[in-house]
Order: C-alpha cells, then sequence, then structure tokens
C-alpha cells in the first residue's frame, strides 16, 4: 500500500531554500541569514532539492536543432517528442543512460497520484530505473506488462528489481505478472488467462493510464534482453525472420509496416495486445540510437506511441528515414540536457 510520508527537517529546509532562491530570488548569503546557516550549508539543500525532484529545471530553447527535430517527429509522426541531445561519439551505452536519464526526469511531469503505469521490462527500462527521481504519489499502480520467466529462468530477479525501482521512487503499489514471456502453447496462455490471479492484473492492463516501454530489436548495437536472455529458440528466431519481424514492444512481434497478423510467436506471448496497448491514453516510448530505427518506425506505423524519447541521432535518422528534412520555423520546447556539441555531425539514416 502506498503511504504518505511526512517530509524530513532536511527536506523542509531544502523546499525553503529552494523556494528563496529559484521564486524569490534570493541571494545564498541572504537564505544564509534567514535560515540561521551557512552559505555552504544553503549550497548544499538546494542541490538536495534538486537531486530529489522537489526543484525541476528546464531550458526552454527555441534555437536548438534538438527543438525543430521535435517539431518536426510532431509534424511527421503525430507523437509528442523529446530530443535528448548527446555528445558526439559517444559509445551505445552512454548514448543509452544519456536517453534514460532525461526519460526519468520526464517521465516527473507524466505520472502523479491516482494514475497507474504499465511498464515493460527491458534494457532500456532497466536503465530508466536507474535514474528514476523520487516523488511521493498516493493511491497510485506500477503494472507489469509481460512476464519475464523462460526455460533457463524465471525473469523474477531481472524483472522485479526495474519494477520495484518505479514503484519505490513513486510509492506506488507494485503489481508484478508471473508468468513467462512466452507459453509453450497458446492453449496454455487460453486456460491461464482465464485464472481470477491473472485477470486482476489483464484487467489493471487495460485501464492504464500510462504505459512505458522500449522498442526491441534483433538489429540493435545494445541487443535486446528478449533476444539474449533465453527467450526464444532458434526455430523461433528462424520463424521471426521468415515472417519479417522488425522489433517488438513488451514481447510482442511486428513487422515494418506495424502489422503482427499471422506472427505465430504472438499466440504464446504474454505482452498486452496492440488493441489494448493503443487505448492507453499515454503510451511513452524510449529509444536511443540508430540501429532501432526499423523497430521505431514500425511502433510508430503501429500507432503504439504517443510519446516518444530520443537522442538526436535517432532523432535525425527518422526523419532522414522520411524523406524529411530539418525545418526552418522555432517555437519553445522543453529540452531536458544540453551540450555545446554540432548536431549537424551526427550520422544520418542506416
Amino acid at each position: 500500500m502506498a503511504t504518505t510520508a511526512q517530509p524530513s527537517g532536511r527536506m523542509r529546509d531544502a523546499l525553503r531554500a529552494a523556494h528563496l532562491y529559484y521564486m524569490q530570488d534570493l541571494t545564498m548569503e541572504a537564505i544564509a541569514r534567514e535560515l540561521k546557516t551557512s552559505r555552504s550549508s544553503v549550497s548544499r539543500l538546494i542541490s538536495y532539492a534538486k537531486e530529489t525532484g522537489l526543484v525541476d529545471i528546464r531550458i526552454r530553447s527555441p534555437f536548438e536543432l534538438s527543438t525543430r527535430w521535435e517539431q518536426d517527429i510532431a509534424r511527421r509522426f503525430g507523437v509528442s517528442a523529446h530530443v535528448i541531445p548527446v555528445p558526439i561519439g559517444s559509445s551505445d551505452v552512454d548514448r543509452q543512460d544519456r536517453v534514460a536519464r532525461g526519460a526519468a526526469r520526464i517521465l516527473n511531469s507524466y505520472f502523479d497520484s491516482n494514475m497507474a503505469m504499465g511498464v515493460a521490462w527491458g534494457s532500456t527500462m532497466s536503465a530508466i530505473s536507474r535514474h528514476l527521481v523520487p516523488k511521493e504519489t498516493h493511491n497510485s499502480d506500477i503494472v507489469q506488462l509481460n512476464g519475464a520467466g523462460n526455460t533457463h529462468t524465471t525473469g523474477i530477479d531481472y524483472a522485479s528489481e526495474i519494477l520495484r525501482r518505479f514503484a519505490e521512487s513513486y510509492s506506488a503499489r507494485l503489481q508484478q505478472f508471473p508468468v513467462p514471456a512466452f507459453f509453450d502453447s497458446p492453449a496454455t496462455r487460453e486456460y491461464l488467462w482465464k485464472e481470477r490471479s491473472m485477470r486482476r492484473v489483464l484487467d489493471m492492463q487495460t485501464h492504464l493510464d500510462i504505459a512505458l516501454f522500449g522498442v526491441g530489436s534483433p538489429f540493435a548495437d545494445i541487443p535486446s534482453h528478449v533476444y539474449i536472455g533465453g527467450y526464444l529458440d532458434p526455430e523461433d528466431y528462424q520463424t521471426l525472420s521468415d515472417q519479417g519481424v522488425v522489433g517488438d514492444v513488451a514481447t510482442v512481434f511486428f513487422r515494418a509496416d506495424g502489422s503482427t497478423d499471422g506472427i505465430d510467436l504472438n499466440a504464446r506471448a504474454t505482452g498486452p495486445d496492440f488493441d489494448v496497448l493503443r487505448r492507453i491514453p499515454r503510451r511513452v516510448c524510449v529509444v536511443s540510437g540508430v540501429s532501432k530505427l526499423p523497430g521505431l518506425s514500425g511502433a510508430l506505423a503501429a500507432d503504439l506511441i504517443t510519446d516518444l524519447i530520443i537522442d538526436e541521432a535517432g532523432a535525425r535518422a527518422l526523419i532522414d528515414s522520411a524523406g524529411g528534412s530539418v525545418p526552418t520555423t522555432t517555437g519553445a520546447v522543453t529540452i531536458v540536457d544540453v551540450t555545446d556539441d554540432d548536431a549537424d555531425q551526427f550520422p544520418g539514416a542506416v
């Protein structure tokens, strides 16, 4: 159960210091006098306020290429985009980490009390979970979107750790889904889905306010967990290839055009059917790097995404793949991080 925690003395001091500094424009010295403490203590309180999410700093620039890419993605694909600046030459791991940090902060503006958020496990969700900024919510739920077990492991340790971090960061109830990622036969899934314990979680999935997921891809530079974690047999890989699969969302596979019909493995998958997913009001997809472009394009074609969080190179590749160019219009859009790198040097589509 979610509980109402009383703020600590340090948190109260941090709130007051942050209010005086950001809202009343007082100097560190003036705040120190008012709080009867030292300037260094005030500095630490303000840093604490930022680290714990009491203060949310946003940079709004009409001049960044990131802003114009966000506008172009919104215009071409009909989704709200957040483009995260990443330094040129970053490794794939560093790139994913930068995007995960940005996503974790953006998520705080989406999720609040009396809401339920479905979370899919995977390498991207694991990275986001490590950077979540604590936010106290009440009567909220974190719901596991798909099972994680396979023939080698129950998957409980991996998936539960990711979901637990989300639940603890938001003081939310954790609703786990203790089933395998794929059943051995469609009939097994059909029978188990009739059980009341399973129906409870499945019903919660149909009433979510937010779904948070990455795009699994067999082509990714950082391999998606479902493709390397013992979930698929050699026969499964061959079937996916023969049936034109380019990616998955919550272990439900799709083709480049977003279609799922005739993909045999989906009949055994435990992730939500795309018709269920599309009914969720806010569907947040987090992607880093250009290697997931085929999967991302397929997810957009399937109308699975309302909010896209992506790095600059991925955004540029997505726009280029649609035969577009960066527009010259400007506007004020939230940017989560800022670098001084020349964005024109990012690679195009692959």
